[in-house]
């Protein structure tokens, strides 16, 4: 799976976090506006930036920049510590979103984190492990995360919602210190706003065989990259280090969009830190 954000992606953002011109990062970068554009639409080199100056210039690790543009991808990684969680990815309209299905090995709880666009793969994971669905948790209500929202409740009525936005019903309303045990498994929720207002990371322990926690970012971080900052740029990346990077370093980060990658990985090679 390619980085959720190619090179010209992040260096697009990192722009639009700093608040700096084209034409200034162009400058910086040595490249024309017309090569700084066409490099921020394919995410292509064809001259090598200044990624020394770039960086300075617009906020991102110029070491780190420029290992994205050497192809750097987070490790393949090998599920079979967690045989009970899942990755769904859906695609419409030319975006694919990905959703994350956990559950306990002994009671068959399950809970579903996000829905993406599509409830059918979700719903045949469902029956065909036989599992009773009793948990929807959602990352951030943008579109594509909760799309088949109302497919999956229609097939389980009983299922408990759980939403960081204020203007979630209270019974739905997360707090900061709610756990929430899905058989011997354990379920927190971290605060990760920036993003969207109501973002929230949501952490699974007490794996069996003390397997790493699961974070379920949402569109907080990428592999390699993080989330437009459509509520705030400063806040996002602030929400990050406190709330994702202080999770022990193997953790298994599950965004919304691209590979799955972990923190030891991000704090490595994810430009905007």
């Amino acid at each position: 799976m390619n980085l959720e954000d190619h090179l010209g992606d992040i260096i697009r953002k990192g722009r639009a976090a700093a608040k700096v011109s084209a034409e200034a990062a162009a400058g910086a970068a040595g490249l024309t506006a017309t090569e700084l554009a066409a490099l921020e639409e394919s995410g292509n080199v064809a001259k090598k930036p200044n990624f020394a100056a770039l960086g300075g210039l617009i906020g991102l690790n110029p070491g780190k920049l420029e290992g994205i543009a050497n192809g750097w991808l987070p490790s393949e990684k090998n599920l079979s510590a967690w045989l009970e969680l899942r990755m769904i990815a859906t695609t419409n309209h030319g975006m694919t979103v990905n959703c994350y299905l956990v559950w306990d090995e002994v009671s068959r709880e399950a809970a579903l984190f996000d829905t993406g666009w599509n409830a059918e793969p979700i719903l045949a994971l469902i029956a065909e492990n036989q599992l009773q669905l009793k948990h929807i948790f959602l990352t951030h209500t943008h579109e594509d995360h909760i799309a088949a929202l109302g497919a999956i409740r229609e097939k389980f009525p009983k299922v408990r919602l759980h939403s960081g936005s204020k203007n979630a019903p209270p019974e739905q309303r997360l707090r900061g210190n709610d756990f929430i045990h899905l058989g011997s498994l354990r379920i927190t929720n971290r605060d990760t706003p920036g993003h969207a207002e109501e973002g929230v990371t949501y952490v699974v322990g007490n794996w069996p065989e003390d397997a790493p926690h699961v974070a379920i970012v949402g569109d907080a971080i990428f592999a390699g990259s993080i989330g437009t900052g459509n509520q705030s740029w400063d806040l996002a990346k602030q929400k990050i280090r406190e709330q994702i990077f202080s999770l022990p370093a193997d953790t298994l980060l599950c965004p919304g969009h691209g590979p799955l990658t972990t923190v030891a990985e991000e704090k490595a090679h994810n430009p905007f830190f």
